[in-house]
């Protein structure tokens, strides 16, 4: 089994946006360390609890800290810019880094309304052009514009003799249709809703096309994990994830809090049975109960990789959780 990590860069309460950053430097180098495959930063705008608005500049800064590890984008929101652009950042960090880079592709529209028109520029662009734009970019990559299209004869630059691994990040059979029809690899964010997943997944297996350098379905899944020495610890830890969903979910402080601030807090019943929902998208325990069940995901998705995702408070104790996971033999 192979895996890897997503970082969204979580502010811990207490922390600065240098802090956090320099801690998702730090966990990569401990993730190449440890035989992990993959490191993919996320996007995020408009929100005080998630450090990097900008993949691209973080992948760079662990390009170059790093020698081994695939560096990535989970990912790059691409609605809201050109394909263009995109395939010319990307084909300038596999110039810097060449074989290591990967761009995850998000439809999401990266927060509010006004936050998106704020990123677009003031243009009203539709998400419903994200299955051309997916097509647009992959030909920029791979200089095939087609002669019919307005963009024919511009050339993505810089010009390499290898191109990044393209992914398409989905929750549905939607998502999964646009990685299917484009032939990329599909992640799915089994951390954000995993109601559909197998369906998903299924959708993109059976309708993958082959095109370019990707001659077969690839599929990752990505998962919130807490792992620690025994599950009554991991418990405690996974707290200040619990309760930092619940921030996230209604639009209030997206830092991470302090398990000492959940301990003080009186949820209410709604709170509890959403909290008691949200668990569905992470696995909380001992490196017993988490290779028990990761192997149950693999079973059901039928995949060998999976992203591990970690939103706790304490950046020792996500260094230790992503030590114990490493160390399961599956």
């Amino acid at each position: 089994m192979q895996l890897s990590v997503l970082d969204q860069s979580p502010i811990s309460k207490g922390n600065t946006a240098t802090e956090t950053l320099n801690n998702s430097l730090v966990l990569a180098q401990q993730a190449e360390h440890l035989g992990y495959h993959r490191y993919w930063m996320a996007e995020h705008h408009n929100t005080n609890g998630l450090a990097c608005s900008s993949p691209e500049i973080m992948i760079t800064r662990i390009g170059a800290a790093t020698s081994r590890i695939r560096i990535g984008s989970g990912g790059v929101l691409l609605p809201q810019y050109s394909p263009l652009k995109v395939a010319e950042n990307f084909k300038m960090l596999e110039a810097l880094f060449p074989n290591r880079i990967d761009l995850g592709l998000g439809r999401s529209p990266g927060g509010s309304q006004k936050t998106r028109l704020a990123l677009t520029d003031g243009m009203n662009k539709t998400l419903s052009a994200f299955p051309r734009q997916v097509q647009e970019l992959r030909q920029f990559l791979y200089g095939d514009i087609p002669k019919d299209h307005p963009s024919f004869g511009v050339k993505a630059a810089p010009y390499t003799n290898s191109n990044p691994d393209v992914w398409v990040l989905g929750l549905s059979s939607r998502g999964a249709r646009h990685a299917a029809n484009n032939g990329t690899g599909f992640t799915f964010g089994h951390f954000i809703d995993p109601s559909h997943g197998e369906e998903a997944i299924d959708t993109y297996r059976t309708h993958f096309k082959a095109a370019y350098d990707k001659r077969t379905p690839e599929v990752n899944v990505c998962v919130f994990v807490v792992c620690a020495d025994t599950d009554e610890e991991a418990e405690q830890l996974a707290l200040s994830q619990d309760m930092w969903l619940l921030q996230v979910e209604k639009g209030l402080d997206t830092r991470v809090p302090s398990i000492e601030e959940v301990k003080n807090y009186t949820f209410n019943l709604k709170e509890i049975e959403k909290i008691r929902k949200n668990r569905k998208r992470m696995i909380v325990g001992s490196q017993t109960k988490v290779r028990r069940e990761l192997l149950k995901l693999k079973d059901l998705y039928q995949t060998d990789e999976f992203l591990i995702i970690t939103n706790i408070y304490d950046f020792e104790a996500k260094l230790r959780s992503y030590q114990l996971i490493a160390d399961i033999t599956f």
